[in-house]
């Protein structure tokens, strides 16, 4: 994946030098930095502002609470364990259900309760954690991945990603779990990444480890064509979460859960680059496009609508070639 942002880097992507000073530096306040990095504090501002988000089950904050985790954990079928620092989907255990006593995770395979315990042990020490520093663990409702991805995802929950400027939407894709991702939906793990055409919400374009593709490397299917329903609603979510994190260079995690509709999972204040290769369309064009706006509405429902006037396909983007020369 970066070989292939290297490779096309002079035909106008988004260099990730340039979104760290233009745009991460420039336009994040690292004293909000808090309110995205940490899990728990992300899904309780979404929960005041009235935004759905998994159901917290329980946090570990402590080994000896590990003790009392059966009790914790009581009737629940099926659930995720996370840490509340985790980045890049590290650390992340999806139970699927129990079978004789025991837990079974996404992957098929059977495991204790001691086993999920060690793993909590695991998240507690920052293993998984941002700068390995002490963590909790967060047990929260398991997603149930709406079947509208089914023929286009292996395992997994896929999710919307959208980069949010200024609080306008810029560019969204739908990050699609594979074999070799084990059923994550994170790129440098394997998933498939889908641009979306910002006025319809229908997938374009994808991009699968090092090269573009326009199948599912697992099941065989058409990647392009389809159309996410509620896509105005979704849109209008990400333009909210500008507010509930107050950073102006924000990206916006959203499921569809098959029960309770679109859930917003995390937020991430750093947001890789390769949304651009999915879409095949470089971020800077759009970016720039923001910052020259004399007024940026305050409503999100109009600034989702100003960006899909802006950039959905009626007004296509400056798109990127993969097969021009990089010197020209």
């Amino acid at each position: 994946m970066i070989r292939l942002l290297h490779g096309l880097r002079r035909s106008g992507v988004l260099g990730m030098n340039e979104r760290n000073a233009e745009y991460i530096m420039g336009h994040n306040d690292r004293r909000n930095y808090p309110l995205v990095d940490d899990k728990l504090i992300t899904k309780r501002r979404a929960e005041e502002a009235g935004i759905q988000v998994p159901k917290l089950y329980a946090t570990v904050e402590i080994e000896r609470q590990i003790r009392r985790l059966p009790a914790m954990l009581g009737d629940y079928q099926d659930f995720v364990v996370k840490p509340a620092h985790g980045s890049g989907g590290n650390g992340i255990m999806v139970v699927m259900g129990t079978q004789h006593g025991n837990y079974r995770l996404s992957s098929g395979r059977l495991v204790s309760v001691d086993h999920v315990g060690h793993h909590i042990s695991n998240i507690l020490s920052g293993m998984h954690s941002l700068g390995g520093q002490p963590d909790q663990a967060v047990i929260e409702q398991r997603v149930i991945f709406d079947p509208l991805f089914e023929r286009i995802s292996y395992g997994g929950v896929p999710d919307i990603r959208t980069i949010v400027f200024k609080g306008v939407p810029v560019m969204a894709m739908v990050r699609l779990p594979t074999r070799i991702s084990d059923g994550k939906a994170n790129l440098h793990q394997g998933a498939v990444g889908a641009g979306l055409d910002m006025n319809s919400g229908r997938t374009t374009t994808a991009v699968w480890l090092d090269r573009f593709t326009d199948l599912h490397p697992d099941t065989g299917d058409p990647i392009a064509g389809v159309e996410i329903p509620g896509w105005d609603y979704l849109l209008e979510l990400a333009a909210r979460c500008y507010s509930l994190a107050d950073l102006g260079y924000l990206g916006v995690d959203v499921v569809l859960d098959r029960d309770h509709g679109p859930m917003v999972l995390e937020l991430n204040a750093r947001p890789g680059l390769s949304i651009q290769l999915a879409n095949r369309a470089s971020l800077s064009p759009r970016l720039q496009a923001v910052d020259a706006l004399d007024e940026i509405p305050q409503s999100p429902v109009d600034r989702a609508r100003l960006a899909q006037r802006l950039f959905g396909e009626a007004h296509p983007p400056e798109k990127i070639d993969p097969r021009k020369p990089a010197n020209t």
